[in-house]
C-alpha cells in the first residue's frame, strides 16, 4: 500500500492535541494525546485519555494536514493515553512525518525493554529521535524534570539506543535535576 492510501484508511483515536507546545520536547511542537491507555498510573496528568473507547477518531491523513498548516512546528510528540496501544496506526503518520524532516518524540508509560517484547512497536521506536519511557510514579514527582514527571522516568536518545543494538542510551536533554 502506498504512504497517501495507508494515511487516509489508518484511523486514530485521540483525545486532542495541542498545536504549539514547548514543554512537550525540544523546540516548538505539535502534540497528539492518544485515546486510551491500559496502565492508570495514580497521579496521572491526563486521566481522561485511558478509556480507549473515549476520544475521537480521525485519519493520519487530517493529523498529517493539521501539522503541516504551522510552518512554525518541527516536531510532533506522541502523548496519551498510551501511544503504543495505538503503535500501528501510529506508522503511516510517523513515517510521513519523518520524510518531511520532523522531529519526532513519544512519551510512553512502558520501558524501552517492554515495548521491544512486541514486534508491533519496533517500526514505531524505529521512527522516534526521543522516547521518554516508563510510568510516572508519584512519589518521583518533580517540577524540575526536563520532559518528564518523575525520576524514574528516562529521557531516550533513540538513534544512539538503536545504534547501541537497543541498549538505552539516555539523551543529552535527560538533564541534570535528577542527579
Amino acid at each position: 500500500m502506498d504512504r497517501g492510501a495507508e494515511l487516509d484508511q489508518s484511523i486514530l483515536r485521540i483525545a486532542g492535541v495541542v498545536e504549539e507546545s514547548i514543554v512537550d520536547g525540544p523546540g516548538l511542537r505539535f502534540v497528539l494525546f492518544v485515546q486510551g491507555c491500559p496502565i492508570h498510573c495514580p497521579g496521572c496528568q491526563n486521566p481522561q485519555t485511558w478509556d480507549p473507547r473515549g476520544g475521537t477518531e480521525i485519519t493520519c491523513r487530517k493529523v498529517l494536514d493539521k501539522i503541516l498548516q504551522d510552518p512554525l512546528v518541527h516536531g510532533v510528540t506522541f502523548s496519551g493515553g498510551e501511544p503504543f496501544e495505538q503503535a500501528q496506526a501510529l506508522l503511516p503518520l510517523a513515517l510521513a512525518l519523518r520524510e518531511r524532516g520532523y522531529h519526532l518524540m513519544a512519551f510512553s508509560g512502558h520501558t524501552l525493554e517492554a515495548l521491544l517484547t512486541r514486534p508491533e512497536c519496533r517500526p514505531l521506536l524505529e521512527a522516534l529521535d526521543m522516547l521518554v519511557d516508563g510510568p510516572f510514579v508519584e512519589a518521583e514527582k518533580s517540577l524540575e524534570l526536563r520532559f518528564r514527571g518523575s525520576r524514574n522516568q528516562r529521557v531516550l536518545d533513540m538513534a544512539a539506543t538503536r545504534a547501541a543494538g537497543w541498549k538505552p542510551v539516555l539523551h543529552e536533554m535527560h538533564g541534570s535535576a535528577d542527579r
